[in-house]
């Protein structure tokens, strides 16, 4: 197996060579660990070329044991004794740092594993602290990790003006394949940001490897991120979240199974198995959350077993796996109306697609997953051009 090393140990090793002062600032959680799995703070802490002067939490928390749109209090850290300053409050004034708090500083560095999808707020935690630092007048360091579920396919729709938030900040398609890394030389020039930014690159990582082929420890990102599987599904099971049906938050298989009380799952998975969708088997499933949505009742529905990860197109598998209940359940299929992620006037569904075409195509003889996708082309080709411009790897 291929060994990758990240961006975070090419900074350690010489960081004369990414970094012009020392007086550093890190954004991190559990997953900024070196190839050796020490974790980034302890390194930086005790390092003799640099100084560690604040820690900054994005949601979940610096150590991620935060469940979903839970605010982050302020905490001090056990390893370093620093404060560390939260990223994810109760308002959206909360998702970005203070530019008095980055006073002193030379360097605030971005160390966090992302999913590959652009519905996961890090990347976006990642951006409101590039124009931080682009007002500040301090450098911003990402040091690049793999995109887990690899850097080739692209899937899904951009997201359309109008429908930006916290999980969709920019027009990106569902599925981007980019790093971090290439994500913040994209908001950077692209989107108009323009701080002083250093990309650190990985040594070794290619496009076409997922993350269980780069020798790395998989570190669960957040809670209910708990195996590259996960991942894998997440960029359309994902959408769950935008209904009342449960997403599997509260069981060991979040995102890979979905249902409600209501629901037959021999009949889901019949009918979703008659789309002969590439690469998944749907199983008719039972389930019992112990939080969450419909926590200890047992729900009916589905669990995804990706067959063919290369062919698998989770986007339209989540399309249709929402779609078919909506049109098997009309009377119990429910859109999810709460706030979400600090957004009250429009429908989280509509966040998460990117616009409310997904919403407003469920009325019976609308239409079908394979139009869905067939839509997505023009986005997919512009944002396939575009990308090229900002690709390190």
């Amino acid at each position: 197996m291929k060994i990758i090393r990240p961006g975070l140990d090419r900074l350690l090793e010489s960081p004369e060579r990414f970094l012009k002062g020392n007086r550093i600032g890190l954004v991190v959680n559990q997953t900024s660990l070196t190839l050796e799995g020490e974790s980034s703070i302890a390194r930086f802490a005790r390092h003799s070329r640099l100084q560690l002067c604040r820690l900054f939490a994005p949601e979940h928390g610096i150590y991620g044991v935060d469940q979903d749109m839970v605010p982050i209090e302020s905490m001090v850290d056990p390893l370093s004794g620093l404060a560390v300053e939260s990223l994810y409050g109760t308002d959206s004034h909360s998702l970005a740092p203070d530019p008095g708090r980055l006073n002193g500083l030379d360097h605030l560095i971005f160390d966090i594993q992302d999913v590959g999808s652009r519905y996961y707020t890090f990347v976006y935690t990642m951006a409101h602290c590039m124009e931080t630092c682009r007002q500040a007048g301090v450098s911003f360091v990402v040091c690049d990790r793999p995109n887990p579920i690899g850097g080739v396919q692209l899937e899904g729709n951009r997201v359309s003006e109008g429908y930006r938030s916290f999980v969709g900040q920019y027009p990106l398609p569902n599925r981007h394949a980019m790093t971090a890394g290439e994500l913040a030389r994209l908001f950077n020039e692209h989107f108009g940001i323009h701080c002083d930014l250093t990309v650190v690159p990985m040594e070794g990582w290619s496009r076409d490897l997922w993350f269980d082929q780069t020798g790395l420890r998989w570190v669960p990102p957040s809670p209910n991120m708990p195996t590259v599987a996960t991942a894998t599904v997440y960029p359309g099971m994902c959408l769950v979240e935008g209904t009342r049906l449960s997403e599997g938050r509260g069981t060991t298989l979040p995102f890979e199974q979905t249902g409600a009380p209501f629901i037959d799952p021999l009949s889901l998975a019949g009918h979703l198995n008659g789309l002969a969708l590439p690469g998944v088997f749907f199983r008719p499933h039972f389930f019992k959350p112990t939080f969450h949505k419909f926590a200890g009742q047992v729900c009916g529905g589905i669990q995804l077993h990706v067959t063919d990860r290369e062919r698998f197109r989770p986007v339209i598998a989540g399309v249709a796996t929402v779609l078919t209940l909506a049109r098997l359940y009309p009377e119990k299929f429910e859109w999810r109306t709460e706030p979400y992620e600090f957004v009250g006037d429009r429908p989280a569904i509509d966040l998460l697609y990117g616009n409310d075409a997904l919403r407003t195509a469920f009325a019976p003889g609308t239409q079908t997953p394979k139009e869905i996708e067939a839509a997505w082309a023009p986005d997919l080709a512009e944002f396939s051009r575009l990308r090229e411009n900002f690709l390190i790897y």
